[in-house]
């Protein structure tokens, strides 16, 4: 159904004056936002002037960065964003929580890697540079072993409780994998995932938007549902069920990204206790069931506890993914399960197998910065990073709610741990520009913009305090500049109203 509605939705985007009081703001305010707009593309082009021309060069032969440049904000505004507000796509440097652009700009990193980067980008570079020693001599000798793919495997079965392990490429890999075992062993068809939850980009796990085609035995289920539970007791073709431990977050809710900030209906909440209470109805029923249990902890991994969402939940899946992380900063992808899921024949039925295997598995240089990474996790010393972690960054998130309300402000944060969503307290169009002003500040932000901030776990407090001036400052001036300016009739139903009759006025040429 989401893929149908895509295709009807047609292009349109402002121009001129529109452009600035697409909510009905009068001229003056109008006015106010656009000498704003042009006065920050001008900081932009000055500040960002090697970056913006690299990525300009960049953008016409990199398919990624075109989508990522047209995405960051909704596409009625794209156009003018894109001309004016382009960033750079190129980073020089890393230090501490830090990172470098080719102009030379400090930002504080808030993007941690797309989940990477759990630990600072120090250690990883550490873990790189070690494992890239230790490797040297064999060099990229692939089908074979390096000798400590041994004691990885070890370790790796101990953190996550499992029996087995098998190397893949990516996250992305790494779940097909998993999923393809669950459906050999279970002989059935189906795999189960929950509403918004994201698991890689390959078909059956994307039944919507961005998929080409219909995604074949997928059933889309409600997380946190007594009907979900039902369907589960019920349906005799479910395989396995893939929980993305990340969606205790955001329930049935698509991962956040400024392109569809259209409002300020954007809503998070992490309730620990009530997650864990469904992770466990969860289990109980998969188990009753003979369903295979897949924490898919390619995102999260070893961000909220040494073992894991298993650990931090305290529920034991039949099978989990990792990826990101666990390679000390390189690419890898990890399935850890119980022996008999595992197994990839059959004693009894030789031609009866599951076949799996990529030309990059257990890469040397990828298995030495592993091990590294997990020695490091090892230590004591270091183990100690996840004392108070949750009060730690629920503190921090706090902190800076009750300053942003001081301040009479209309941002909110809403966290888990150390992943915090941006979330909005009155009506607006334009809670999309919070992310350049972001940027001007020096805060580093992925391309899903205020969507999602992920901190490493190595921000002192003396750091995080200034984060939270500078997101503070640029709330201020945003707030100045007449962005959050709406009537006091404006709700997030008549915006919504309001861009439905724009879609069919361009639909039907009126």
């Amino acid at each position: 159904m989401s893929r149908r509605v895509a295709k009807l939705l047609p292009f349109y985007e402002f121009s001129g004056d529109q452009y600035f009081s697409a909510d009905g703001a009068p001229a003056e305010i109008a006015s106010q936002r656009k000498d704003a707009f042009f006065a920050l593309a001008r900081l932009y082009a000055e500040r960002y002037a090697k970056g913006r021309q690299m990525t300009a060069e960049a953008v016409t032969h990199i398919s990624d960065l075109q989508f990522t440049r047209a995405y960051r904000v909704p596409f009625q505004f794209s156009s003018l964003v894109q001309k004016n507000l382009g960033t750079s796509a190129f980073m020089e440097s890393s230090s501490g929580v830090t990172v470098t652009d080719v102009d030379g700009n400090v930002f504080y990193d808030l993007t941690g890697s797309y989940g990477v980067n759990i630990f600072g980008n120090d250690f990883y570079k550490e873990c790189i540079a070690e494992g890239e020693k230790r490797a040297e001599k064999l060099g990229p000798v692939l089908g074979s072993y390096h000798p400590v793919v041994a004691d990885n495997v070890k370790r790796i079965c101990e953190l996550s409780g499992q029996d087995e392990v098998s190397f893949h490429m990516s996250g992305t890999e790494a779940v097909m994998q998993a999923v393809r075992l669950a459906r050999y062993h279970t002989k059935r068809t189906h795999l189960v995932r929950f509403a918004g939850a994201y698991h890689g980009w390959w078909g059956d796990v994307q039944p919507g938007v961005g998929n080409p085609i219909p995604a074949h035995e997928t059933y889309t289920l409600a997380d946190m549902s007594e009907k979900t539970l039902h369907v589960l007791r019920t349906r005799r073709d479910i395989a396995c069920v893939l929980v993305n431990p990340l969606q205790a977050l955001h329930p049935n809710v698509n991962a956040p990204g400024d392109s569809a900030l259209v409002d300020s209906s954007r809503n998070a909440r992490f309730d620990r206790e009530a997650y864990t209470a469904w992770l466990k109805q969860l289990r109980e029923v998969c188990t009753m069931r003979g369903i295979v249990l897949i924490f898919d902890e390619v995102f999260l991994g070893f961000r909220i506890a040494a073992g894991g969402a298993q650990e931090y939940f305290g529920v034991r899946a039949d099978m989990v993914t990792y990826g990101k992380s666990l390679a000390g900063g390189l690419p890898i992808g990890v399935v850890c399960g119980k022996k008999e899921l595992m197994r990839r024949f059959h004693d009894d039925r030789p031609a009866d197998v599951c076949f799996a295997r990529g030309t990059f598995n257990a890469h040397p240089y990828v298995m030495t910065a592993m091990d590294e990474f997990l020695s490091r996790l090892a230590s004591p010393n270091f183990r100690s990073i996840y004392d108070r972690l949750d009060e730690t960054w629920n503190g921090r998130a706090e902190a800076l709610n009750t300053r942003l309300e001081k301040e009479d402000l209309p941002v909110r944060i809403a966290n888990f741990s150390s992943v915090w969503t941006v979330q909005y307290t009155e009506p607006s169009r334009y809670n999309w520009m919070l992310q350049y002003y972001l940027r001007a500040e020096g805060l580093h932000l992925s391309w899903v913009g205020t969507g999602r901030f992920i901190f490493s776990l190595n921000f002192t407090d003396a750091d995080f305090a200034e984060v939270e001036s500078r997101f503070v400052a640029a709330a201020q001036k945003m707030k100045r500049d007449g962005w959050w300016w709406h009537l006091p009739t404006l709700t997030n139903k008549a915006i919504r109203r309001q861009i439905l009759k724009e879609m069919l006025a361009s639909k039907f040429r009126r």
